[in-house]
C-alpha cells in the first residue's frame, strides 16, 4: 500500500480574482509543492468569503480558475484538490465547488457543498450562504492511483452523513476545502476532523485560507491532517504558507482490521439511504 504527499497550500485569499490565480502559481514555482503528490487548496481560495462577491466571481465550469487549477496539475505532473470556487451552473444557480484533477489535468471529481453554512452563533457570527449560494446533492468518490478518495467541503464535515456514505463507498482520504472562523474555529476545527477520522477509520485533509484580519469574513486558519487513529498529523498556524505532509494508506488497512468499526454495522437494524437526482443509494454495509 502506497505513501502519498499531500501539500497543504493556506492561501491568503486577494480581492482580485487573477491576483489569486497569480500567487497560486507563484507558490508552486517556488516549490511549495516541489515532492508532493497531491496539491489540496482551501475553500473558495479564488474569491473573498462574502455572500455578495460570489455572484460577481462566479465561474462556469472550465472557466479561468478552473483553467489555472488544470494548468498547474498539467504542468506540474501532479493531482489538484481545487479547493473550492463559485460555480455557475448551466441551470443559472451558483453553487461553492471543488473541481480535482488528476496528473495529466483531466478533471476526474467534482463536488458541489451540500450543507450552506447559515449560521446564528449568539450574534458573534451572522453569515448566510443560502443568500446566494445553492446546495448540491451528493457524496461522490474519485479514483486515483493509490486508492478511492471524495471531497466534502467546511460546513459539510459537520454532518456524519458527508463523511460516512463516501467511506462506505471505498473512499480512505478525504479532503475538506475549510474557512472556519472565529467562533467556530476554536471551539469545533480539530474536534470534527479528528471525530470524523476515527468514526471512519480513515485520513482527513482539511485545507483552510489564511487569516486576514481586513477581510469582510476572519478565517481561523490551521490547515489539518487527522490520521485513522484521530491523531493530528499536522497542523498549520494561521499565516499563508504551504506544509507537505506523508500519509500511509497501509495505516487505514490496519486500523479498520485491529478495530472493525464499518464491518460491525448493524445493517440488519439500521442502514443508511439517500437521494442523488431521483436514484435511492442504499448502504449494503459492503467494503
Amino acid at each position: 500500500m502506497a505513501k502519498i504527499k499531500i501539500a497543504s497550500l493556506q492561501l491568503k485569499v486577494r480581492e482580485d480574482k487573477y491576483d489569486n490565480i497569480e500567487k497560486l502559481a507563484e507558490l508552486i514555482a517556488d516549490g511549495a509543492a516541489e515532492d508532493a503528490d497531491i496539491i489540496s487548496l482551501p475553500e473558495m481560495w479564488n474569491c473573498p468569503y462574502e455572500t455578495g462577491k460570489f455572484p460577481e466571481y462566479a465561474e462556469l465550469e472550465k472557466g479561468d480558475s478552473w483553467l489555472a487549477l488544470s494548468t498547474v496539475a498539467r504542468k506540474n505532473a501532479k493531482y489538484m484538490v481545487g479547493g473550492s470556487i463559485p460555480e455557475l451552473g448551466d441551470d443559472g444557480k451558483i453553487y461553492n465547488t471543488c473541481y480535482v484533477f488528476d496528473r495529466e489535468g483531466r478533471q476526474i471529481g467534482k463536488h458541489r457543498k451540500v450543507h450552506l453554512f447559515d449560521i446564528y452563533a449568539h450574534g458573534e457570527q451572522v453569515f448566510r450562504e443560502s443568500d446566494t449560494l445553492t446546495g448540491g446533492d451528493r457524496f461522490d468518490t474519485f479514483d486515483t492511483e493509490w486508492c478511492r478518495m471524495a471531497v466534502n467541503i467546511c460546513f459539510d464535515i459537520r454532518f456524519p452523513e458527508s463523511s460516512r456514505i463516501p467511506a462506505l463507498n471505498g473512499a480512505k482520504v478525504i479532503f475538506n476545502p475549510a474557512s472556519f472562523n472565529m467562533t467556530t474555529g476554536p471551539a469545533h476545527w480539530e474536534t470534527v476532523f479528528r471525530q470524523r477520522a476515527v468514526e471512519n477509520q480513515l485520513y482527513m485533509v482539511g485545507t483552510a485560507a489564511a487569516r486576514d484580519h481586513e477581510a469582510g469574513y476572519t478565517g481561523y486558519g490551521h490547515s489539518m491532517i487527522t490520521d485513522p487513529w484521530g491523531r493530528v498529523l499536522m497542523e498549520m498556524d494561521e499565516k499563508e504558507g504551504s506544509r507537505i505532509t506523508e500519509i500511509d494508506l497501509a495505516y487505514v488497512d490496519e486500523v479498520r482490521n485491529k478495530l472493525p468499526l464499518l464491518k460491525a454495522r448493524r445493517t440488519d437494524v439500521y442502514d443508511l439511504c439517500y437521494n442523488t437526482r431521483g436514484q435511492e443509494v442504499r448502504d449494503d454495509g459492503k467494503q
